[in-house]
């Protein structure tokens, strides 16, 4: 199934993920991720756009196996709304989310974002191809390449890694489902300081979405840059930027990671 047909999927019992999109024992968090935001701003006014979203990855959602997402709208007040959502499989919550909502206001502030970091064209930008067995299932559906940083697993450190990333098969639009998907496509920043693989895992994931937000075509590439803010005792904090080609900021992402190397 491709991207469009898992969020056109029934949020009651009996979806599945496939294989196709799993990223070691656990399916893909930004797929997992974007059906809880997709389900939650399906109680909300369609007037009012996500504006920040926290992600807590509970256990991992295994693929191929039957999940049912529980959304809730808890408040709407007059210019903002909070929801929730659950993920459950097998009778276990393995991700809860929140996330609010709000509408445009006038005002007095404003301030522009900075600009984006100086990248080479993907075009010129080292591919990660999807290799079976070696890199996750989940890379035959989403393309990056290689701008900042260092190759997880080269031992070669840093703070910094990114580069552009897109679907391969470009989905209808990108909205913010689409969006989410693709921020959460990258490696944790940690792994170029390992020499050999690691087990690792995001423990929780918290990004806020730029409104309004620049219109994107389905097949354009999207700049992504992560720093790490500090790492130690087999966890890692990192904050991420994510723009448009054209240097527009579209979104900013944090993680807590845990590493077990």
């Amino acid at each position: 199934m491709n991207f469009d047909e898992l969020l056109a999927s029934p949020a009651s019992q009996g979806l599945k993920a496939p294989a196709s999109w799993a990223q070691g024992r656990a399916t893909f968090g930004g797929l997992v991720a974007a059906l809880a935001y997709d389900r939650m701003a399906r109680t909300v006014a369609a007037d009012r756009p996500m504006r920040s979203m926290q992600v807590s990855f509970v256990g991992p959602v295994t693929p191929d196996c039957e999940l049912a997402i529980e959304a809730e709208l808890l408040r709407e007040g007059r210019g903002v709304s909070q929801a929730r959502a659950n993920i459950i499989q097998e009778g276990e919550t393995r991700l809860a989310a929140l996330a609010s909502f709000g509408g445009g206001r006038e005002s007095t502030v404003h301030v522009e974002a900075e600009p984006a970091p100086e990248a080479a064209d993907p075009e010129a930008c080292q591919g990660l191809p999807y290799t079976e067995g070696v890199t996750p299932e989940f890379i035959q559906h989403i393309e990056m390449r290689w701008a900042f940083g260092s190759m997880p697993f080269s031992g070669r450190g840093g703070r910094h890694m990114g580069g552009w990333m897109r679907f391969r098969s470009p989905p209808s639009s990108i909205g913010d489902a689409q969006l989410i998907a693709l921020i959460d496509a990258w490696p944790p920043t940690l792994l170029p300081h390992l020499k050999s693989p690691a087990l690792t895992s995001t423990l929780s994931w918290s990004f806020d979405i730029v409104h309004p937000r620049p219109a994107i075509n389905p097949d354009e590439w999207l700049l992504y840059r992560a720093t790490i803010d500090q790492a130690g005792h087999g966890y890692g904090h990192t904050h991420a930027g994510i723009w448009t080609r054209k240097g527009e900021l579209v979104a900013v992402s944090r993680q807590a990671v845990t590493v077990f190397g």
